[in-house]
């Protein structure tokens, strides 16, 4: 009796499916002949059955729900007599399909997107039916043309449109963005509206960003307290039940020292729920940068305008507010609406400058004290995150230089200074402490309106937005155990892991030939962090309670944390039957997140084949990054491309076999070995864009 199931199905490169069914730990193999007209990610019905070796494999008979009928590709003339005169080459090359394009919905009067079709434009293309008789291709209608293959726009608008990314807005979604620019303006604020907001614009207030940031979305503060403001606050009764609930709002502090303010943009200000830029917001849940452009999830006039935290201008900001002493232990806090004002757009540089007293900037004295001591106190934070076992998977990030066509012409690694770490820890900080707010808070409110048990509210105790990051798979840690031992490292982990004894793994590997390859595995091997209702921990920062609150601008699972937050602060809970709303956005959240990296990604993927293309014949020296049952795959040093040399092609005086088990590659003959991180002379002797790969050969 032949077993139906239904799943998600994925493919590789060489058309094989694998679907993933909830309940089953393995996915079920599917051979390319019985994949049937499934693409990525399609939820399927499966017929299962036995394989020639008693393996279950599946048989795709119906989609139950496309995830995607629009793809992008290369435009090629059709060289068959039948057909279309043009066909689409998908990008993805997981489909193993060519789209004929056989009808227009460009939006071109006429249908003449067709007639504008020749050989190697960049285009966008929707199915619209498939011939499975004959072969498996499909026939589609053209819906855009990008550009010109090779054109840095081109293949950058290709990457995100790929990953279902708009990269314009409706004209109703900028009107709104103007309107509400206009309406809400923090440039001229009326009376009521500031008299509602604490006012924070004589404290000193800054923002410290990359050089070439547009939007400024996080500022900091710090002053030192008078001796009459050393009390505590509280915005209302129970503020701070999860600090200390025995200290009453006026009690005195005699320990404080410091006030040191957060400050985020004030979003929810300006974009109301149910609005058409609300709703496209969500849609796009986040900005998506790549190399070269930012991919906005809100219009400029808000992103980098009146929501964007400028120099010298008032802003409404939803800030967080601690009252600390002088080595950084919170006594009180506040959460609010404020109006603020940043005396100075720092660059990480220039803070870092300050902070080593090489600063050549004339105002540098006037602000060194305070950077210092914000510094200062953010280190005495990072060590007790440490010390609680918080991760840190530190990996090389580099940056092109792009000549004005977009071609990169320069390479640089961005070095993590000692100022990114101060902005961190503060904005860690924010997020930790406003998710054990929202949790204590809620389950408080619920308890006082159903009774001291607060069972008859359920979900709404602690009905939030929640970074959550789960402990990770045992069986996953098991493998992630062997690699690291077969590389000469000491790491056994138990089913109980704790984040400490993966901090210490990496510890054990600082500095050594496998340090970057043996953080990607351990970083894999983790759970991903996602977004989801009810608060279940961090594994990662080894945090109880985390959300995410800092950035609005570019996140909207932010944007939902503020308006909850805003909620709470009124006195009222959220309300139930938001509950299914929330769940939806951390669903789609989540997901958009996975989608947005991957197109960011990618775009730097290309910017280093495409610069490693004018080093094709070039000798260099590498290092092996990784072992494969077909090859070794290479990593040069300048700009961290990654390319392969092909088993076969290693040596032809030489047989050479994979070692699985020791992850390393041995010449029968000799006994050469290549083991993970060996330094190793290559020639690169291809550079292909359409797949971002790198070929090498071995030099001997």
């Amino acid at each position: 009796m032949h077993n139906h199931r239904t799943g998600v199905i994925s493919l590789n490169s060489k058309g094989k499916g694998f679907v993933d069914i909830e309940g089953l730990e393995e996915s079920i193999p599917v051979e390319p002949n019985d994949v049937n007209i499934a693409l990525p990610g399609d939820t399927v019905e499966i017929e299962t059955y036995a394989g020639f070796k008693g393996d279950t494999y599946g048989k795709v008979i119906k989609i139950v729900e496309r995830k995607k009928l629009q793809f992008v590709g290369t435009i090629i003339k059709n060289t068959e007599a039948q057909g279309a005169e043009y066909i689409l080459l998908p990008d993805d090359r997981r489909l193993n399909i060519s789209i004929d394009i056989v009808g227009d919905e460009s939006g071109q009067a006429g249908g003449q997107g067709l007639s504008s079709l020749k050989e190697n434009l960049k285009a966008v293309a929707k199915i619209t039916d498939w011939e499975v008789e004959d072969g498996r291709y499909a026939k589609g209608n053209l819906l855009e043309i990008i550009g010109e293959k090779g054109d840095n726009d081109a293949e950058m608008r290709s990457i995100v449109l790929e990953r279902g990314f708009d990269t314009g807005f409706e004209q109703e979604v900028l009107d709104e963005a103007d309107e509400a620019a206009k309406e809400f303006s923090s440039l001229t604020p009326s009376p009521e509206e500031v008299a509602s907001r604490r006012d924070v614009r004589g404290i000193f207030t800054c923002t410290i960003d990359p050089f070439d940031a547009k939007d400024f979305d996080d500022a900091l503060s710090i002053r030192e307290l008078a001796p009459e403001e050393r009390i505590k606050e509280g915005n209302g009764a129970d503020n701070n039940v999860h600090i200390d609930d025995s200290i009453k709002p006026g009690t005195p502090l005699p320990d404080a020292f410091y006030e040191i303010g957060i400050h985020i943009a004030d979003v929810a200000h300006f974009v109301r729920p149910g609005t058409a830029l609300d709703i496209e917001a969500r849609k796009r849940a986040f900005s998506v940068y790549l190399v070269d452009r930012t991919i906005p999830m809100l219009p400029h006039v808000l992103s980098n305008g009146q929501c964007s935290l400028n120099p010298h201008e008032d802003r409404f900001a939803f800030s967080a507010i601690f009252k600390t002493t002088k080595d950084g232990k919170i006594l009180d806090e506040w959460f609010g609406r404020t109006i603020m004002h940043s005396d100075r757009r720092f660059t990480y540089e220039e803070v870092q400058e300050i902070l080593d007293d090489k600063s050549q900037a004339p105002d540098a004295a006037q602000y060194s004290e305070r950077l210092k001591e914000m510094n200062r106190i953010a280190k005495l934070m990072l060590k007790e995150r440490q010390k609680a076992g918080s991760i840190d998977f530190e990996t090389t990030e580099i940056k092109f230089k792009l000549d004005e066509t977009g071609k990169p012409i320069a390479v640089y690694k961005k070095e993590r200074l000692d100022a990114h770490k101060l902005v961190e820890e503060y904005m860690l900080l924010a997020n930790r402490e406003v998710a054990e707010y929202i949790h204590a808070k809620s389950k408080n409110l619920a308890a006082k309106t159903h009774g001291a048990d607060g069972k008859a509210s359920g979900s709404a105790q602690s009905l939030g937005v929640y970074r959550v990051h789960s402990e990770p798979d045992y069986d996953r840690l098991q493998d992630l155990g062997i690699f690291v031992r077969a590389l000469g490292f000491d790491f056994n982990p138990t089913k109980n892991i704790n984040p400490r004894d993966v901090q210490s793994l990496l510890r054990q590997v600082e500095g050594s030939p496998a340090e970057a390859v043996i953080k990607i595995a351990t970083l894999r091997s983790m759970a991903k962090a996602t977004y989801a209702t009810a608060n279940t921990g961090h594994f990662g920062l080894a945090f109880d309670f985390y959300t995410q609150f800092t950035s609005p601008i570019r996140r909207y699972p932010d944007l939902m944390v503020h308006r909850i937050l805003a909620i709470l602060l009124e006195g009222k809970t959220v309300p139930a039957h938001m509950a299914v709303t929330l769940e939806k956005i951390c669903l789609d959240s989540s997901r958009r997140e996975v989608e947005a990296a991957d197109a960011e990604r990618a775009s730097i993927k290309y910017k280093q084949v495409e610069y490693m293309q004018n080093k094709v014949g070039q000798i260099i020296d590498a290092k092996v990054s990784g072992i494969a049952d077909w090859g070794m795959y290479i990593e040069e040093p300048e700009a961290k491309a990654e390319g392969l040399i092909r088993l076969r092609d290693l040596k032809p005086d030489d047989f050479y076999t994979v070692d699985k088990k020791n992850y390393k590659v041995v010449g029968q003959n000799t006994k050469k070995e290549f083991n993970i991180g060996d330094p190793v002379k290559v020639k690169l002797i291809a550079a292909d864009l359409d797949n971002k790969m790198l070929e090498f050969q071995l030099v001997v």
